[in-house]
């Protein structure tokens, strides 16, 4: 089990005064943790005499739109209920807060509720009688109405390049509407309420509740923010905040549950709680370019995070480290507007699907032509009165070989998924009826079996209705007016408060030293493809030493050009490329496209919902000549050392 030295006489050796500890036993509430590794996290930073707190997230954009356009949540109830009852035990028992935010999933209104009715239900349970548990919630959903009068005021633009511009007819059509909140909300709330233990909080970045936490125990204020000692300290507490809301993903390998030390000039130590983990300065230095489109400025609510300057140091026990060095930098510093992001989804129809597979090499041959010109006309002609509906099809193994015996060098089996998206359920399900006879039956080009081109009815079912299709339509940036980003002080009936604008597998890959390599793969630590919100993807490679990093930069084989050309984009389309020396990384961010237009993920048609997939143009790239030989005169420097 992982523990931290926190001893007076260790901080006095060092320099540094502690400011807290915050424990994060996951990376996200609802996927379950482990509660003696916390339990031990936090009795080893409780017995230091340090103000330590249990802070966790519990949301994102990352599984698509559906609990902000359905009011679906990220997790089942049970599954909450399952992690607050052991974190509820562990405030009960440590006397320590709990902060989380994103309820739910999306940070609705109605999922901060639902939490705070999860936690009432959990303190009335028999044998929790004893708990004094004072619960502040804090609401982030925002009036369609004022999103209209900014969107006339011309204060709103897309958060990114490739967002398209906001609509009057997006803001109608969206189910709701959360502002992503920064941390003052939280820390006024702190401010307000100093005997609380249990924060609900709605949507908001998620670094803002450690942010809050770090500045209330500091007694730090968002006022004269522009030294030079407040943005270093701001800036380790919004550092410290980015890497500690994906729990220990930080850690190599990586882990469930962390513990931050943070310090009075906004240094802070990050060790791992597993005890075959450790946190690395590579490791921890990589995980700032995490699901970012670009690594080295990181723009959140009311300013934006700087990693130019950061620095990673290992220290003794081999499994923490220190970082230092990042500046945050408040827009009203720079006199402009504080910004808050706005998020959004609709309804855009209703999805059936069915599925099968195809053996055949003959067919699997023309799968292409067969399923564009004859099974999509097909339908369209038996479906002609039923007003706009989309037809689809995901086709998995298409390229792949057979390894059987009697099929060897022959195509694989090849799994097809038809969507239908229309109106309404009736006629989805009636598509996907009609486009599944067509495959089935359809005939092709020197056709020999004649008995059904498909073998489906996996599970028993011939078609498979997916119910409401939900798709982004609001991931904007809004303007707000001074004082708007903090909290309304004034509680609802129900005492609650609102904000004004309103087990894992891991492994280690050991490489051969003496293998000479072939691909980017073959080189590289990690390589790894992550949606940076819901209308980017982008790409990190990082790789294990100094040396190997050099080559491939110095090579210039990574060059916007090449990169475009392998992704299959247009060189004016990459939103974001380059090196990051600090974690010895290249990454590069592109659009997400469908069809060749930009589009949101987890919609009509979406396979890889995190583009966790979508790395192996990267990981297959054959190295160049300039680089081979750059890597053979290393070795041969290397052996005549």
């Amino acid at each position: 089990m992982g523990s931290i030295n926190n001893s007076p006489h260790h901080f006095k050796n060092i320099g540094l005064l502690p400011i807290c500890h915050i424990v994060t036993p996951v990376g996200n509430l609802g996927y379950g943790f482990h509660e003696e590794e916390t339990n031990g996290a936090l009795e080893s930073c409780v017995s230091s005499n340090v103000p330590t707190a249990i802070i966790l997230d519990s949301g994102s954009t990352d599984s698509g739109p559906s609990k902000l356009a359905l009011g679906n949540m990220t997790c089942p109830r049970n599954a909450y209920v399952r992690d607050l009852t052991k974190l509820l035990r562990l405030v009960d028992k440590y006397k320590v807060p709990l902060i989380f935010s994103s309820a739910g999933g999306d940070g609705s209104d109605g999922h901060v509720r639902e939490m705070v009715e999860v936690i009432e239900e959990i303190a009335s349970a028999s044998g929790n009688e004893h708990y004094q548990l004072k619960t502040i919630a804090i609401f982030a959903e925002i009036q369609k109405s004022l999103v209209k009068e900014r969107l006339s005021a011309g204060v709103i633009s897309g958060c990114g390049p490739v967002v398209p511009p906001l609509t009057e007819d997006d803001i109608e059509k969206s189910s709701r509407i959360v502002s992503q909140m920064g941390p003052e909300p939280f820390l006024d709330a702190m401010l307000a309420n100093p005997d609380f233990n249990v924060i609900v909080g709605g949507r908001a970045y998620d670094p803002s509740p450690y942010i809050a936490y770090a500045a209330f125990k500091a007694s730090a204020s968002f006022e004269n923010t522009s030294t030079e000692d407040k943005k270093r300290l701001f800036g380790g507490f919004a550092h410290m905040g980015k890497i500690m809301e994906c729990g220990a993903l930080c850690a190599t390998p990586k882990s469930h549950g962390a513990t931050a030390t943070l310090y009075s000039n906004g240094t802070f130590d990050i060790s791992p709680h597993s005890p075959n983990s450790r946190c690395t300065p590579q490791s921890v230095a990589a995980h700032t370019l995490y699901e970012k489109s670009r690594p080295d400025l990181l723009y959140g609510p009311g300013g934006h995070l700087d990693l130019t300057t950061a620095k990673y140091e290992q220290l003794e026990d081999g499994r923490t480290c220190r970082i230092l060095g990042a500046t945050f930098t408040f827009t009203r510093d720079t006199g402009l507007p504080y910004q808050t992001k706005l998020e959004g989804a609709q309804v855009i129809g209703y999805r059936t699907m069915f599925m099968g597979s195809i053996r055949d090499p003959i067919l699997i041959g023309q799968l292409d032509p067969f399923l564009n010109d004859l099974v999509k006309p097909y339908v369209a002609g038996q479906h002609q009165d039923v007003g706009e509906w989309q037809l689809d099809f995901h086709r998995y193994g298409q390229h792949q070989v057979s390894t059987l015996p009697s099929q060897v060098g022959q195509p694989g089996e090849v799994l097809i998924i038809g969507e239908a998206l229309a109106a309404t359920q009736e006629i989805a399900n009636g598509l996907a009826a009609t486009a599944r006879f067509g495959t089935a039956h359809g005939g092709y080009v020197n056709q020999k079996a004649t008995s059904g081109n498909l073998a489906w009815g996996i599970g028993g079912k011939l078609e498979i209705e997916l119910g409401p299709c939900a798709e982004f339509c609001i991931y904007h940036l809004m303007d707000l007016q001074p004082g708007e980003e903090r909290l309304s002080l004034t509680p609802d009936s129900d005492g609650l408060y609102s904000q004004e604008p309103k087990t894992a597998l891991t492994g280690e890959v050991e490489k051969d030293p003496e293998a000479i390599p072939s691909t980017l793969g073959d080189i590289a630590l990690f390589l790894r493809s992550k949606n940076a919100g819901p209308y980017e993807i982008t790409f990190d490679v990082m790789f294990e030493n100094d040396k190997e990093y050099r080559l491939v930069k110095d090579s210039d084989m990574l060059n916007k050009q090449a990169v475009a050309k392998l992704l299959q984009r247009k060189e004016e389309e990459i939103v974001w490329i380059g090196f990051f020396d600090q974690a010895r990384a290249f990454k590069v961010t592109i659009p997400r496209l469908r069809h060749g237009r930009v589009h949101p993920n987890g919609s009509y048609m979406e396979n890889d919902i995190w583009a966790a997939q979508q790395y192996l143009p990267l990981m297959n790239m054959k190295l160049p000549e300039r680089f081979l030989r750059y890597w053979m005169a290393d070795k041969v420097g290397e052996s005549s050392s």
